[in-house]
């Protein structure tokens, strides 16, 4: 474990310390426990994260421990990096939350996992490409629409014929995506596209929404 002189990880505003330090006061004030901040993956544009209480003691080696008034702030060493620069607000609209202020933003390859580089390179111009981008729009995401879903094209082997789909809104993280992608987007394209080998979803449906924060870029 490490602890740096000066914890420039994460930082908290006044409101959302005192609502850090009133949530421990609900643990009965155990010393022992910390502030844990991890990115759990990607959410849209940017990362999602987990925030939440427990022993300090159990920090694993390579963590970044550092402290903002009388909270302790434990951060996974996954996570530092992609952290670093941050700040915990308390936001008032919506009811009153955490929000999490974070400068860094995930790469390419975070985005878009399972995506090989160089198709990733390729981009979504060819032929192939644009057909299947057509269909998603043209029929696809209007049906989806109805419970806030959309699926786009992120990649296309045009070699192997395969495409990368990635689901957003309702589909991200839905018990029903594996059905959507195989009985609606999946027979969608290889309808219009019956040279099509194979349709990959790239979604990271791990990500969720939690009722007590928020993020913010």
């Amino acid at each position: 474990m490490t602890t740096p002189p000066s914890f420039d990880v994460l930082t908290l505003t006044d409101e959302a310390r005192n609502v850090v330090l009133d949530a421990l006061a609900n643990e009965e004030m155990n010393a022992s426990l910390a502030l844990w901040v991890e990115v759990t993956g990607t959410m849209g544009a940017g990362y999602s994260y987990d925030l939440y209480f427990s022993d300090l003691a159990d920090a694993p080696e390579g963590a970044a421990i550092g402290h903002d008034g009388d909270v302790t702030i434990v951060i996974p060493s996954a996570s530092v990096d992609r952290l670093r620069g941050s700040r915990l607000e308390f936001a008032t609209d919506g009811g009153g939350g955490l929000v999490l202020v974070n400068p860094n933003q995930p790469s390419s390859d975070e985005l878009n996992p399972g995506v090989p580089a160089e198709i990733l390179a390729l981009g979504i111009e060819s032929e192939l490409a644009r057909l299947a981008v057509a269909v998603l729009d043209n029929d696809v995401n209007p049906s989806i629409a109805s419970h806030g879903g959309r699926a786009d094209l992120v990649a296309m082997d045009d070699a192997q014929k395969v495409a990368y789909i990635k689901m957003s809104g309702g589909c991200q993280g839905c018990s029903m995506s594996r059905m959507t992608l195989s009985q609606g987007i999946e027979t969608a394209l290889r309808a219009a596209i019956p040279e099509l080998n194979d349709v990959r979803d790239i979604t990271d449906h791990a990500s969720g929404v939690n009722p007590f924060y928020a993020d913010a870029h």
